[in-house]
């Protein structure tokens, strides 16, 4: 009889976990990550999901207009989620796909240089990471890395080097790897 008591409390204690962590930073990004995976319009897009206290943070590099509004539209729609920052450029014909500009102070502006001339220096200093090739921009601490790299282990080492740098709050990577 005990036996018989336990097997019914595995599925309720998994529906309870689930409904608790569907509210936590970790279950809103695993939500809106998962909406977008399923969704015909923006699966195929790179768009990268931070969540901080309920703020989802869309950040990345893509080809159409209707991508980025379903991915904001997804976001927000998304239960748990209090505000979306759209950090997504569309690359166009007449642009490279820059990072986002957002109205920064000119504080926040200068810190954001210094951490580039960081990440750069440090990149520049490795003896396997090629810097040279790697376009490095900062906004508001999210370091975005653009560029070729030669191998899996070359884009591995700038992404770990830029996260280990002072100033960084994330990364976003667009490094293709080619010849180096």
């Amino acid at each position: 009889m005990p036996h018989r008591k336990r097997s019914w409390l595995a599925p309720i204690a998994a529906v309870l976990l689930t409904a608790a962590c569907a509210h936590t930073d970790v279950g809103i990004t695993t939500k809106v990550r998962a909406q977008m995976a399923v969704d015909d319009t923006v699966r195929a897009s790179k768009i990268e999901v931070t969540t901080q206290d309920g703020v989802v943070t869309l950040t990345g590099n893509i080809d159409n207009a209707a991508a980025k509004e379903r991915a904001l539209s997804i976001a927000r729609q998304t239960k748990g989620v209090v505000e979306v920052r759209d950090m997504i450029e569309v690359r166009t014909a007449s642009t490279r796909g820059e990072a986002p500009e957002p109205g920064r102070t000119i504080g926040v502006t200068i810190d954001d240089a210094d951490t580039t001339m960081r990440v750069k220096a440090r990149l520049l200093d490795d003896p396997l990471v090629k810097g040279h090739k790697i376009d490095v921009d900062t906004r508001d601490g999210v370091v975005f890395l653009t560029g070729s790299v030669g191998s899996e282990k070359e884009k591995e080492q700038a992404i770990k080097l830029t996260r280990e740098t002072k100033g960084v709050r994330d990364v976003q990577a667009n490094l293709t790897i080619g010849k180096g």
